[in-house]
């Protein structure tokens, strides 16, 4: 009975580990595959094994069955217990795999891919397709993650041959994802494999203008590359672009307030608004026709698109009004698409609701990116007292921590008879007068001691009118900060040519809008000549304005491909997951007494 006994346990622990491998071979040893055991019995008869191979073996395989199971934390114990510089080169990549796979399930891009750089990888060819699959496809995952766009879409394109079904379709919708994130001067293919085909026709979408030019661009590309994966299967985005395209704009309904306090503001947005139209209908094109409304004068805005629809509109750009927009904000879903001219507080509206607007966080977060494309990594902050300065504050402190920068003073801005005393607090200068009075009267004689700032802080990161900026950087170098970088928001330059006030903002870096940065720019000089005041502080309006009529017709467009870009007068313009507009701006600087622009860095 014992004897049979035995012979019983024998068989089973054979016939175990016969289902957590997968064919032999020789040099790259046996692969673990879902075995017909729990993971209490695979460890149970990992304990008895009589060998070091085969323990690891079923241990390996008892990790692999808790992270499908979706138990991480166990998974990665087991795997702790596993001597991997002892496996066989299969066995290694498997288990460099499965790392590499817990990694991101912590969120650990990093961590993953230095997993998946052990030497075994190297002949992860000589191994069966599903493991292939499985290691490209956590490989591009972690490289998409660590922010290597371009090497990521390169794994996918590896991988995709291997696949079938909705596995192929996932990945095929993956790698146009990733290329079409990528700006279009790193879509310079060089060669005519499949990655060099679709950067291709990401470039040729992105460099087209309309909707109708991007659709003639996809044609061409299908015509010369016949056999490439995306003219075969076009990415489900280029599909609804194609949607798009059949469905011309006849017809905008333009809501705006003609009366009350933002009457000038709403002005200004019309103005620039027909500026554009009529540049288009001055260039050939065929724009759609324009009906006014007067949101001052609603009462109710149901009965608003009531009248909208019988007009025969099909798009509505506007209300200015935040309450209004608020309000739509809240609605399950409204009857005609609607591009709002400001901002609602919440984070996701009706599926109809687009928003756009000159948002102070915008320019904040702006600030935040080019001062890491600048090398910087440790920021002061000074803004205005009150709920504005409170929100740039947020915007700039949420991007800039969230990018590994550090914060380390603020100041709120109130009295300019503070000031002073607010700059010598951030860098500490009381402090360095403190201990100079402390050795002079150790001494007991006079020390010639110039006070010393705080050196930690890189640069300082603005948001001020241009009155508060003309006190603040004199102020800055009179209390020996004057060597420290100052980046600023648009709201330091008030565009009025005036050279005094400019001077005394010597050196401060600012984004600003490309309508005010660029003079020559033929739309505003044809508006500025008819209406000057659109050269001043007031052509951010009209550059909004214009930029809202090209926005227009490419909404759809917009939310079909992420990561694409509208270069507009207020901005470069793109729209986040939540079908908000938000604009990248160029930089410039006060140098003596002018404007000069500075390079753009990358994005």
């Amino acid at each position: 009975m014992i004897a049979c006994l035995r012979l019983f346990t024998a068989l089973c622990l054979a016939a175990l580990l016969a289902a957590c491998a997968s064919s032999p071979s020789s040099s790259l040893g046996e692969l673990p595959r879902t075995p017909d055991a729990s993971i209490e019995q695979l460890l149970d008869q990992a304990a008895k094994s009589k060998t070091p191979e085969q323990a690891a073996l079923l241990r390996l395989s008892a990790a692999d069955l808790a992270y499908r199971q979706g138990n991480a934390g166990q998974s990665a114990q087991i795997l702790q217990q596993v001597p991997v510089e002892q496996l066989k080169p299969g066995q290694q990549v498997f288990a460099s795999t499965l790392a590499a796979e817990l990694a991101m399930v912590r969120n650990q891009p990093k961590a993953a891919l230095t997993a998946l750089s052990h030497p075994s990888l190297q002949r992860l060819s000589e191994l069966p397709v599903e493991q292939q699959v499985r290691t490209g496809t956590v490989h591009a995952r972690a490289l998409e993650a660590d922010g290597q766009t371009l090497a990521a879409a390169r794994e996918r394109i590896f991988i995709a041959p291997m696949l079938e079904g909705e596995a192929a379709s996932k990945n095929h919708e993956a790698i146009w994802t990733l290329i079409a994130s990528l700006p279009t001067d790193q879509l310079q293919p060089t060669t005519t494999d499949d990655l060099g085909g679709w950067m291709s026709l990401a470039l040729a979408v992105k460099t087209a203008g309309t909707l109708e030019q991007q659709q003639a661009a996809i044609d061409n590309w299908r015509t010369q590359n016949p056999k490439h994966p995306a003219a075969i299967q076009l990415p489900l985005p280029l599909t609804k672009l194609k949607e798009l395209a059949s469905q011309p704009l006849g017809k905008i309904g333009l809501l705006l307030p003609q009366n009350g306090p933002l009457a000038s503001v709403g002005k200004a947005l019309r103005e620039g608004f027909m500026a554009a139209h009529y540049q288009a209908q001055q260039a050939g094109q065929k724009p759609p026709a324009i009906e006014f409304y007067d949101s001052s004068r609603l009462t109710s805005m149901d009965e608003f698109y009531r009248k909208a629809q019988a007009d025969g509109v099909q798009l509505v750009v506007g209300p200015l009004e935040k309450p209004l927009v608020k309000q739509l904000s809240a609605r399950p879903q409204l009857p005609i698409t609607t591009l709002a001219l400001n901002y609602s507080e919440g984070e996701q509206g009706p599926a109809q609701l687009f928003q756009f607007g000159l948002a102070a966080e915008d320019e904040a977060r702006e600030v935040s990116r080019r001062a890491r494309a600048d090398g910087l990594h440790r920021a002061a902050i000074m803004v205005p007292k009150g709920e504005w300065g409170d929100r740039v504050l947020r915007a700039f402190s949420q991007d800039w921590q969230a990018n590994g920068g550090s914060i380390v003073a603020t100041e709120r801005v109130d009295q300019p008879v503070q000031l002073a005393q607010q700059i010598a607090d951030m860098f500490q200068l009381r402090q360095s007068e403190g201990r100079a009075k402390s050795l002079q009267s150790t001494v007991g004689s006079q020390v010639a001691a110039q006070p010393s700032r705080r050196q930690d802080i890189e640069f300082i990161f603005l948001a001020a009118t241009p009155q508060q900026a003309q006190q603040i950087k004199p102020t800055l170098n009179f209390q020996y900060a004057g060597d420290v970088p100052v980046y600023a928001t648009s709201h330091v330059f008030s565009a009025s040519g005036d050279q005094n006030q400019y001077n005394d903002m010597n050196g401060i870096r600012f984004c600003e809008t490309p309508w005010l940065l660029d003079a020559n720019d033929p739309l505003r000089k044809q508006v500025t000549a008819q209406w000057p005041q659109a050269g001043g502080s007031l052509g951010r309006l009209y550059a909004m304005g214009v930029d809202a009529y090209q926005l227009a017709p490419r909404l759809g467009q917009l939310k079909a491909l992420p990561d694409s870009r509208i270069e507009g007068q207020s901005g470069s313009l793109g729209m986040t997951q939540n079908q908000r507009v938000v604009r990248q701006l160029p930089w410039a600087q006060f140098v003596n007494g002018q404007v000069q622009r500075l390079p753009d860095t990358a994005r």
